[in-house]
């Protein structure tokens, strides 16, 4: 089986993994894996698709270099076109881009000046890995966006808060992606409802955190072990998406 064919279908898995989990929204929001080596030509979901209902062989695959231009291919959106070409191009740590506006996290993402909670053992798996956009200006319609974007994130962040708009998680395999995304999620829904009750909240020690974020990134086979489980309840229950 190709490498390009195994992504597709890793990719099609996180689409339908994200409906289930409520992690989309209608038909927006955009999940993209690079094929080539440089980032230049990458997998993205086409627009106007469900994610319940994506399937690998419909996932677009596209040259980053022609971003922006006026015959691009119509069938991808262009926000996401944008931003994606130019991580996959910009981060070679972008092998996979997710981004969501998925409830929890964007919730927090829309507070002022906030930063992410080390409040359980779950979000210390992302102590100092989150870069912060405080300059929402509308949608990413300006190819200059996507450069802005990909310089927000370093050599060391994982995760960008999008304020008044979403989030974005990067990651070297869609397997690991997802499983970043899952528990930024998990761990976001827990600072809300921790915050709700307006009760002081006991936050994990400055060096704990670290300590548990090593962990987490050194534990074995966390992420794979965790994709291969919902690929193979996909498989059974709905495995048109490998198609």
């Amino acid at each position: 089986m190709s490498d390009e064919l195994e992504t597709r279908r890793d990719l099609a898995a996180a689409f339908r993994w994200a409906a289930r989990l409520n992690l989309h929204e209608a038909v927006a929001n955009h999940f993209s894996a690079a094929v080539s080596d440089d980032g230049a030509r990458f997998l993205l979901n086409p627009r106007g698709r469900h994610f319940s209902r994506m399937r690998a062989s419909e996932l677009l695959l596209l040259d980053a270099g022609r971003a922006g231009q006026e015959d691009a291919d119509p069938t991808a959106d262009p926000t996401a076109w944008f931003l994606h070409a130019h991580l996959h191009q910009r981060v070679p740590r972008a092998r996979v881009v997710l981004h969501t506006h998925m409830p929890y996290a964007t919730a927090l993402a829309c507070l002022s000046d906030f930063e992410f909670l080390m409040l359980d053992q779950n979000a210390c798996r992302f102590h100092d890995r989150i870069a912060y956009d405080r300059h929402y200006s509308g949608m990413a319609l300006d190819d200059s966006e996507g450069a802005r974007v990909a310089g927000l994130l370093g050599d060391d962040k994982s995760v960008l808060f999008m304020g008044n708009h979403g989030v974005m998680v990067i990651g070297n395999t869609v397997a690991e992606a997802f499983d970043e995304l899952y528990y930024l999620e998990k761990a976001s829904q827990l600072q809300v409802l921790a915050l709700s009750t307006s009760r002081p909240l006991e936050l994990v020690e400055h060096e704990v955190a670290a300590l548990a974020c090593k962990q987490w990134l050194e534990y074995p086979e966390v992420a794979s072990l965790h994709f291969d489980e919902l690929r193979a309840i996909l498989d059974l229950e709905s495995p048109d998406y490998a198609s």
